[in-house]
């Protein structure tokens, strides 16, 4: 029986630029072809932190040498800027791969706005840095101009750092479920969707963007608990979770019940930024629902993942 899997592709699934992101997503989809080609029913999630970067910083280069001619852009404008090209490659990638494999499947990009809440604290305690590096004077002027955030990085000059509040539900999630039912392949929430907060009361519906960025893996969890999926797959840098990473009594993990998990959480065996937040996400999965696994593995290594052979498998 096929499971409805949720799939979290990581930056590196992706390349930094252009010319890397075809030669990336050629071996993507052939990993997500595997599953798909087993009877799967799979919708795809990915970051963007590389893009959405070099499309601000884009933005910001033209609105600095033309201030008259061009006005800012919102970083959520970015986000979807982002989603869209990604989700081209995307699609198109994994298209060519399924008819070559005698798959006549349609893959399509969802250009999806994910709710945040305006009062959750990540607004008041900008972390996630995004864009290019500037002096110390360059971040000055923004913070003046522009009220940014910015923040000295390791010694490598300043950046913008932005909130990067929780996700709370998928806008589009009925259009999703939609086409996921149809039998389409679905790209959503790119670059952890755009977020979006409810304004104005009582029946009104309007939503705006919000200056912020959303953990790609706590969105694509909230995108893999809406769709009632059987399994969530984080891919990574690593073929395997590990405790004491880097260390003499390093240890790779097969299996973690969430219990386990939470207790190496409070150890601080995982870093905050890479690993961390995909256990809290591949947990949060895990004990939504009885049945509902999760798993952390390379992309290479999806299919022998969900077929239990390696990868780190979470469960409640």
């Amino acid at each position: 029986m096929g499971k409805r899997i949720v799939i979290a592709l990581g930056g590196n699934a992706l390349g930094n630029n252009l010319p890397e992101q075809m030669v990336a997503i050629e071996q993507t989809s052939k990993a997500i072809a595997d599953l798909i080609e087993e009877g799967h029913e799979v919708i795809i999630a990915h970051g963007n932190g590389p893009q959405v970067g070099m499309i601000q910083a884009a933005m910001t280069e033209l609105t600095r040498s033309n201030p008259e001619k061009y006005i800012p852009c919102p970083l959520s404008v970015c986000v979807a800027m982002s989603q869209g090209y990604i989700g081209y490659d995307l699609q198109n990638g994994l298209r060519e791969e399924l008819l070559d494999r005698g798959i006549d499947k349609p893959c399509a990009t969802v250009l999806t706005q994910v709710i945040v809440d305006p009062e959750d604290p990540a607004f008041k305690n900008p972390t996630k840095p995004i864009g290019s590096f500037m002096t110390k004077e360059e971040a000055d002027k923004m913070v003046e101009e522009r009220g940014y955030t910015v923040v000295e990085d390791s010694g490598r000059g300043y950046r913008r750092v932005v909130a990067s509040p929780k996700p709370q539900s998928i806008e589009e999630i009925e259009t999703v479920k939609a086409l996921v039912n149809a039998g389409h392949v679905v790209v959503a929430c790119g670059g952890g969707g755009i977020p979006v907060i409810h304004t104005g009361g009582g029946h009104s519906h309007h939503l705006k963007g919000a200056a912020a960025v959303v953990d790609k893996d706590f969105a694509s969890c909230v995108l893999a608990q809406q769709l009632d999926a059987d399994c969530l797959i984080i891919l990574t840098a690593v073929e395997k979770v590990a405790i004491n990473f880097g260390k003499p009594e390093e240890k790779w993990l097969d299996d973690l019940s969430a219990e386990e998990a939470k207790k190496y959480m409070a150890e601080g065996h995982f870093a905050p930024g890479s690993m961390l937040p995909k256990v809290q996400a591949a947990v949060q999965f895990a004990e939504s629902k009885p049945g509902r696994t999760a798993l952390i593995t390379l992309l290479e290594k999806a299919k022998d993942g969900i077929n239990g052979k390696t990868g780190t498998a979470i469960h409640a």
